[in-house]
């Protein structure tokens, strides 16, 4: 029984299978909402509150905290801020 993946890396099983842009992308979106998230609670700050001050619709931030969808950096920039933090972003 010989499995070519066996001591492979996940990384490397993803490249193979096409798959890696696409799930790391998704992780980057997973983290970011949910840092958003847990700000958003140590704030004790509502979605329908956040929607109130970025002049949008609490589905807009529904959207915003679900890494499925794909939002404005300058939207994110905007939360980021309402929450008390700063969004990096950077290209390695």
């Amino acid at each position: 029984m010989t499995n070519k993946h066996l001591g492979s890396s996940l990384d490397s099983f993803l490249v193979e299978q096409g798959m890696y842009e696409e799930a790391q992308s998704l992780a980057v979106k997973e983290v970011v909402a949910w840092q958003l998230a847990d700000a958003m609670e140590k704030r004790s700050l509502s979605k329908a509150r956040l929607a109130t001050l970025l002049k949008t619709s609490r589905s807009q931030v529904d959207r915003l905290l679900d890494p499925a969808c794909d939002v404005r950096l300058s939207t994110l920039e905007r939360a980021a801020t309402l929450v008390g933090r700063k969004l990096k972003l950077e290209l390695v």
